[in-house]
């Protein structure tokens, strides 16, 4: 999947009159399966459908079929222009309930069969009684007739985000795509703006109609909220462009994106000062935090230093942490190892109380780790607490 960000000043945005086509019978089969292209933002009104209409437009322009499956403008007078001049499918109508309700019509896209069609809401529920529940099963069909797709979608869709959307904005958002479907697009294209100019959108009606505003302001589109999912936007494509980089590159040429911070902790009490040290690293750099002890195979740990142990977990999982346990006999191996399977970015170990003369025989833990990482930094702190003697966090 080819990542993209885009830093746009236009707005998303009406229904226009479309025209009808007759459904059609077909079967799921096609040479190949369609292009996909999402275009992904953090919130309503960054301007992702308007973006669409534009490539859609300069596509025309270069000869490309290209047809409107699906617009939803939300009577923004923008987005509406801007879709003008492209030829829009009529949608297929569904009673229920004694009223009309309109859904995209999947069969006469089909019928159509353009080399692209443009799908808005990607995550919109289907009238039930459709053939299908969601909207993005609808795109599943028409890429596998081998017609590309547009689609668009906000960040809070997303499955694997739902609980920490509802824990940031306190709205439990209803409507939700697997990660899959984003995983596995051709391209996915962030439109990006700042919250403060979200905000000014809002502000000058060009998101919601005027009895909404206040309304979203003091709700979903507070600014600690935008910056919030703003954030969560630009990491999840970051995450698939770092799987897709290191899924392509061959092995030890990749560099990570992401911050990862461990913190090597020992039996030793001080360890709770690195694992504080290190959770405030991770803090600074937004990163997620990982504790790594590493036991002798043929050493065994006293009931106090079982408890030591407990401790250090317990505090990492308050930090939102993840705590490993490894069994080696060479500790500087073992971390390496753990650094590399989780691409670790940053590591924290305390300073070696070692005599100069243990180190030049033995050699210490910093210098094992400087051999063996790459790419890797390393902080080496020096611990005492209430007076107790400087003892080493990791036993080198």
């Amino acid at each position: 999947m080819n990542i993209k960000g885009d830093f746009l000043n236009n707005s998303n945005f009406p229904k226009l009159e479309n025209k009808s086509l007759p459904p059609l019978s077909y079967e799921l089969s096609s040479p190949r399966r369609g292009k996909y292209k999402i275009f992904i933002g953090m919130a309503p009104g960054v301007g992702k459908t308007y973006r669409m209409l534009e490539e859609a437009h300069a596509l025309k322009k270069e000869g490309v079929d290209v047809v409107i499956g699906l617009l939803e403008t939300h009577g923004r007078k923008e987005t509406a222009q801007k879709a003008e001049g492209l030829e829009m499918i009529a949608r297929k109508q569904i009673e229920r309930g004694g009223l009309t309700l309109t859904e995209m019509d999947t069969d006469a896209i089909i019928a159509r069969s353009p080399q692209l069609v443009l799908i808005d809401e990607l995550a919109h529920t289907n009238v039930p009684g459709s053939l299908r529940e969601k909207r993005y099963q609808d795109v599943e069909v028409i890429l596998a007739q081998g017609i590309d797709v547009y689609s668009t979608m906000n960040i809070q869709h997303l499955e694997s985000l739902n609980d920490l959307v509802a824990k940031i904005t306190g709205v439990v958002v209803r409507e939700r795509v697997p990660d899959r479907i984003l995983e596995e697009a051709t391209e996915v294209v962030v439109i990006d703006v700042t919250p403060e100019t979200l905000q000014e959108r809002l502000l000058e009606g060009k998101i919601y109609a005027p009895q909404k505003i206040q309304q979203s302001l003091d709700n979903f589109f507070q600014r600690r909220n935008l910056i919030a999912l703003r954030e969560l936007a630009l990491r999840e494509v970051a995450d698939n462009v770092e799987e897709d980089a290191i899924a392509s590159t061959p092995q030890g040429q990749f560099c990570n994106i992401h911050e990862r911070v461990m913190v090597c902790v020992s039996t030793y009490p001080n360890s709770v000062q690195l694992l504080r040290r290190g959770a405030r690293i991770a803090g600074y750099m937004n990163a997620p935090l990982f504790t790594v002890y590493v036991a002798h195979p043929e050493r065994f740990i006293t009931k106090e230093e079982s408890l030591y142990l407990e401790t250090f977990e317990k505090l990492c999982k308050e930090f939102e942490g993840t705590f490993i346990r490894v069994t080696s006999n060479d500790i500087a191996e073992a971390i390496a190892q753990v650094a590399e399977k989780y691409r670790i970015t940053q590591i924290v170990i305390g300073a070696s109380q070692r005599s100069r003369w243990q180190i030049l025989f033995k050699g210490s833990l910093t210098h094992k780790l400087l051999r063996l990482l790459k790419d890797v930094d390393l902080h080496i702190i020096s611990t005492e607490k209430n007076g107790i003697p400087n003892r080493p966090a990791m036993e080198d």
